[in-house]
């Protein structure tokens, strides 16, 4: 066996060495082929099989013992000196793969529990199902998992998703004493005519829930009773006693204030609204208007050029401005008009040199006078914006921070400043006069003390002092009435059947009745509650930052009273953001190539839940009443309305057959070739106007 060049001649092995004894093997330059490993300690040529190392580790253990225990130790440590072959596939594991599932097994009902979930949560089109990618996905996936048609999907899958989650929010509606509301009616961009439902209540565990109940179609004219016959129906549909509300937070619209008030309901209307008004109503000055409209027209100049927004951004980084867009105003937005101006005034040189570089748009450049305006402004509401944030959510409390708000603008948001310019506080002042006379009514006012009162971060704090003792009083009142309702539900304690076996006595036990009584007279159910309501005075301060759930929690067992009025109270929202969220983030527009019905709807927001989505249910008020509608199924007419149609009097001149027709013509969704049955009595009208028919 001849020997090999010198050592610095070994090259290693081409490809992948995935052994790791060629850390001790080469070949040399001249081996082209590397058919002819040599050894790197004694230089010596070892003969190997086509891809055999074994001749290898021979050599090495023979000739070199140290090398090779070197070897082992790495081999081991490094598993198999090749990759290990993968394992052939048996002959019933290839026939077992290429079978669906069973449409009754576990595997396919969890896959496709999985899709309608999806569904429902991202709020997809049903026809996703169909997809190309949606399929290719779900192959490379689970090549056995063969997919529903879309109908599986609408009329089966879906609507047992609703039915089962339905019965989950009914069984935990169940539970709770007391309950507050938010609602709101809003309109989608195809104008169809929607109304949201929310309601809030504390569990047992001292948790503050959120779950939207229906977002429902409503057609009919949005009057004040007939928004309230549909909020009623919306409350029986899922047998919510309308004497449990205690609250119901909406925003200021007249119909809606109207419809509460015809259900003789509780109600406060939404912060958000009253402070995006308040702003509103606190800056109109004319020379705000004008500084606004060119900050308007300004905006409106980027937002419909891409070469003013290139060179906005050259300019950004050449004067070194965060690379930020402009903020259009959007009236049903709150606080745009504020972002919209101090974003306007953090870009101000970059915006002045844009526009001023180009001779069209030189005009819109502003001026000192405008500038100063904008400043002004933004100094008098930008510090207000944060609360509308702050007071929108959904999982704390919330409405007892009205009242130290509206005390934290007078004394100090709003108190007008030495340095500020005169404009600056007549904005102040105009802000703060509206909210004083917004909340100067006298049953908002002892909903607002009441619901601060329970509240152990503020208790008394920011309760007008001549009003503390009717407070009180107002308090131990309702919890009197709480407990003896609360009695006459638990009703007589139940005679345990099955007596347990008695225990031995112990030596303590004889003298527990023999000791002398030194128990007074028993105390009235009032005298209890006082007591309870002076002691929950006396408590050291908390820090601002407790969560009163959790403190109601640990100190429910010291006030079982009192925490029973806190469960009540504390669970009103201050502002009407769950319904409105719901309706923002929900698009009822049709898909444009499947024309697919927006009916389905979105239902249930609550992460915890075992699903947040859902269908909706459409609402015809009026006569009709709710009547459930699934995804797919479209919209059901009311039996009430057909039986109009067939008890309608024959029309006997133009304007009654005219009258007729319109009626019916609302229905023709629900008719299968309305427009042929339709079509004579079109053209009759047409003959008897004295006209041909329409082409």
């Amino acid at each position: 066996m001849a020997a090999c060049s010198r050592e610095l001649t070994l090259l290693p092995k081409k490809g992948t060495g995935n052994s790791v004894i060629w850390n001790w093997f080469g070949f040399d330059a001249a081996d082209t082929t590397q058919t002819k490993p040599c050894c790197k300690i004694c230089f010596k040529a070892v003969a190997t099989g086509s891809s055999s190392t074994t001749n290898l580790f021979q050599h090495l253990r023979n000739k070199h013992r140290e090398e090779w225990e070197k070897c082992s130790r790495l081999r081991s440590e490094n598993g198999s000196s090749s990759t290990p072959a993968k394992k052939q596939t048996t002959l019933p594991e290839s026939f077992t793969n290429c079978v669906p599932y069973d449409k009754n097994g576990a595997r396919w009902k969890a896959i496709t529990e999985a899709i309608t979930f999806y569904i429902a949560t991202d709020m997809l089109p049903i026809y996703s199902v169909e997809k190309r990618g949606f399929n290719h996905m779900l192959k490379v996936l689970d090549a056995r998992y063969v997919v529903p048609s879309r109908k599986y999907f609408a009329n089966v899958a879906l609507p047992h998703l609703y039915n089962t989650t339905r019965e989950k929010i009914s069984s935990e509606l169940e539970e709770m004493q007391f309950y507050s509301a938010t609602t709101d009616l809003w309109s989608s961009r195809t104008m169809q005519p929607y109304l949201s439902l929310t309601v809030h209540y504390i569990n047992i565990s001292w948790t503050l829930r959120s779950i939207c109940l229906q977002t429902a179609y409503f057609p009919d004219n949005h009057t004040g009773e007939i928004i309230a016959h549909g909020l009623k129906d919306a409350l029986s549909s899922w047998g919510l006693s309308e004497e449990r509300l205690v609250c119901m937070t909406t925003d200021s619209g007249t119909n809606i204030i109207k419809a509460l008030k015809d259900n003789n309901w509780p109600s406060l209307q939404c912060f958000g609204h009253r402070l995006h008004n308040a702003i509103e109503n606190g800056v109109k000055d004319p020379r705000i208007d004008r500084a606004i409209g060119v900050c308007k027209k300004a905006v409106s100049a980027f937002s419909y050029s891409w070469k003013k927004r290139r060179d906005m951004t050259e300019v950004q980084a050449e004067l070194g401005l965060p690379q930020h867009l402009l903020i259009s105003e959007s009236p049903t937005r709150w606080g745009s008009r504020q972002k919209m101006i101090e974003r306007f005034l953090e870009q101000e040189k970059a915006i002045t040199r844009v526009l001023g570089a180009d001779k069209k748009t030189r005009h819109l450049v502003p001026t000192w006078q405008d500038l100063e305006v904008l400043e002004a402004t933004n100094k008098a509401v930008k510090p207000l914006q944060d609360f509308t944030d702050a007071l929108s959510g959904e999982s704390y409390v919330s409405v007892s921070c009205i009242k130290p708000v509206l005390h934290l603008f007078k004394t100090s948001l709003l108190l007008p400043d030495e340095e500020d310019l005169e404009l600056t506080k007549t904005i102040k002042a105009n802000i703060m006069r509206y909210l004083e006379s917004k909340y100067s009514d006298l049953e908002k006012e002892e909903l607002l003390d009441m619901a601060t009162l329970l509240d152990p971060r503020f208790r008394t704090t920011y309760i007008d002092a001549s009003k503390l003792e009717v407070v009180k009083k107002r308090a131990v009142s309702e919890i009197s009435a709480l407990c003896s309702s609360t009695t006459e539900e638990a009703g007589p304690s139940a005679v345990q059947e099955n007596t347990p076996p008695k225990k031995k006595m112990t030596l303590g036990a004889f003298f527990k009745n023999s000791a002398p009584s030194t128990t007074p007279h028993p105390q009235s159910e009032k005298t209890k509650i006082e007591t309870e309501l002076a002691t929950y005075f006396l408590i050291p301060d908390i820090e601002p930052d407790t969560d009163p759930l959790e403190w109601w929690k640990l100190h429910q067992p010291n006030f079982p009273r009192l925490s029973l009025l806190a469960k009540k109270y504390l669970s009103i929202p201050a502002t009407s953001a769950p319904s409105e969220r719901i309706l923002f983030c929900y698009n009822t527009t049709p898909h444009q190539a499947t024309g697919e019905s927006p009916y389905f709807l979105k239902f249930v927001q609550e992460p915890s839940l075992p699903v947040n989505f859902l269908l909706g249910r459409v609402l015809e008020p009026g006569k009709g009443g709710v009547h459930e509608c699934h995804i797919g199924c479209g919209v059901s007419t009311d039996p009430a309305k057909i039986e109009v149609v067939d008890d309608w009097r024959r029309p006997s001149n133009v304007v009654e057959f005219l009258s007729f027709l319109g009626f019916t013509s609302y229905y023709s969704r629900f008719v299968e070739g309305f427009a042929k049955l339709a079509g004579p009595l079109h053209k009759l009208v047409a003959s008897c106007a004295g006209s041909g028919p329409r082409n």
